[in-house]
């Protein structure tokens, strides 16, 4: 068995002390085995019990440089971000009139290839987005754009009726359009969601300090998983989750959230593994679906002014029933304070394991039924970058219970950050800086009063791991500097430079492990 050591590292203090000299850190197994100052000379290492003299020890010279557990992505649509840089970018649009232009503009490059776009957001929008205005592009090809938030497609009439959807004039949204987003593959035939493509995806989320993610993405489940891993996309931990919709399946085969999936590993080799029941349980805020307590102040959907749920209390409780009773966690998206609450009442009934996903809009009560409850709250405080003005408009005066990160941390509910890629980047340490500064721009931070501090962000961000210790997986993250460099914070002016410093942290990013293996390393200049 080969093991690594890794030399004169600093320990970066995620959780609770770290020593004030640098360490050495001994990896085997997948596992870090022992941690100290004693662990220098491979010679005497080799003399040990602990390793055969036939063994291979790879030795790492740190020379000071900082390690701490891998970074964790808790939310991930991954076949959708590695999509997403063949996607033509409608962040930009500003009117359905510009991001009809955008699309012409790539018909005249690519006239011969559909188009797929992403990141519109036409909440502020004067005209809604409509299918004849795609459909008087002329274009044969299947037109696919979809909001900045996941929660809509707005299609032309060819990708209509190639996805089987019925004609309309409006966009395809929520559970249509979410069963829908899953065949858009075989739409596209070579749609870059291959093994190749999954491994670039997994190698650039590596050199950022990524160990792992949860994958929420609309697949074909355990099978193609495996297929995936076996063909080489297998660089991260991955915990594989499932909707209602691939439910029977998992029971099936005796899945239990935590399980490896069958057949995709070797014996004790953990990192694909079984994990929640997603439940859409709501919509979202741009497309004033979220459910809330109170009613939307503008351009509510008729007849639900206050967002709507997808499922009667009823047939919440009986997925959560269903899914506790086979030994799955739950993941249930809850965005309004409406969905939260009724989330909640869900999991004390049925005595569900699990976490809440979101969690963008709740109150303290909520916050403190969490924490008694042990319910995890799956945050991604990029989003709040995002909808920050939109939540002034659609929700006033409710924005001091927008993510509400400081309230969890001090109500002890646990709390772990990801990305809701591709609806944000899949980067952990945007997601870090903005649950520390809480803006994206020069204005002043929102609702700071919610911010918490680098190390409990980071702490949030390594799947619970705290400070490298013997017993810790051997999923690491070697870094040039301390990100935790800067100290406590001392209002807004000091956040802001802390944020900026975060944001910019994966070029501090040395090498990365996962279970033992070396998955980045960054090269030397020149």
């Amino acid at each position: 068995m080969n093991a690594t050591l890794i030399r004169s590292a600093r320990l970066v203090a995620v959780s609770g002390d770290a020593p004030d000299q640098p360490v050495d850190v001994l990896l085997e197994g997948g596992r870090v085995v022992e941690v100290g100052s004693r662990l220098r000379s491979t010679d005497r290492l080799r003399s040990t019990d602990r390793l055969r003299s036939s063994d291979r020890v790879e030795v790492v010279d740190a020379d000071g440089r900082w390690l701490m557990p891998g970074l964790w992505d808790q939310h991930v649509h991954l076949g959708q971000w590695t999509l997403s840089s063949a996607r033509l970018d409608l962040g930009r649009a500003r009117s359905s009139a510009e991001a009809v232009e955008l699309v012409r503009e790539r018909l005249a490059v690519v006239p011969d290839q559909p188009v797929i776009g992403w990141g519109h957001r036409p909440t502020s929008w004067d005209e809604p987005p409509v299918v004849s205005d795609l459909d008087a592009l002329g274009s044969d090809q299947p037109i696919v754009l979809i909001c900045g938030d996941g929660h809509h497609g707005w299609l032309n009439s060819v990708a209509l009726h190639m996805l089987a959807l019925a004609s309309r004039e409006g966009v395809v949204a929520e559970a249509e359009w979410f069963a829908a987003y899953g065949r858009l593959g075989a739409m596209l035939g070579g749609d870059g969601t291959g093994p190749d493509a999954y491994r670039r995806t997994m190698a650039a989320a590596a050199a950022q300090g990524v160990v792992g993610l949860v994958d929420f993405e609309f697949s074909g489940g355990v099978e193609e998983w495996v297929d995936r891993w076996e063909a080489g996309a297998d660089l991260l931990r991955v915990r594989m989750a499932t909707y209602a919709a691939g439910l029977d399946d998992v029971l099936a085969r005796g899945l239990r959230s935590g399980d490896p999936l069958a057949g995709a590993l070797p014996t004790g080799d953990g990192r694909l593994t079984m994990g929640p029941l997603k439940i859409i349980s709501d919509g979202s805020l741009n497309t004033r679906t979220a459910w809330c307590c109170e009613p939307y102040a503008e351009k509510a959907l008729l007849g639900f002014p206050h967002g709507q749920p997808n499922q009667t209390p009823e047939e919440l409780r009986a997925l959560l029933a269903r899914a506790t009773g086979h030994g799955l966690e739950v993941a249930v998206h809850a965005i309004g304070d409406r969905a939260v609450a009724e989330a909640l009442a869900a999991f004390a009934d049925t005595g569900a394991r699990g976490g809440i996903e979101h969690v963008q809009l709740t109150t303290r009560d909520d916050v403190r039924r969490m924490a008694d409850l042990g319910v995890r709250a799956s945050v991604q405080p990029a989003h709040l970058l995002d909808d920050r003005d939109v939540t002034e408009r659609l929700w006033p005066g409710r924005a001091e219970r927008c993510f509400p990160l400081r309230w969890m941390l001090d109500d002890g509910v646990d709390v772990v950050l990801g990305s809701d890629a591709p609806v944000s980047p899949l980067d952990p340490w945007l997601a870090i800086a903005a649950a520390v500064h809480r803006s994206g721009d020069d204005r002043e931070p929102w609702h700071p009063e919610q911010a918490i501090t680098a190390r409990e962000a980071l702490a949030a961000s390594t799947d619970g791991w705290g400070t490298v210790a013997p017993g810790h997986p051997a999923d690491l993250v070697l870094l040039a500097s301390d990100p935790l460099g800067s100290g406590p914070l001392s209002g807004p002016e000091a956040s802001a430079h802390e944020a900026a410093r975060l944001r910019d942290f994966a070029t501090q990013v040395e090498a990365t492990w996962v279970a033992g293996a070396l998955t980045f390393e960054r090269q030397a200049a020149g």
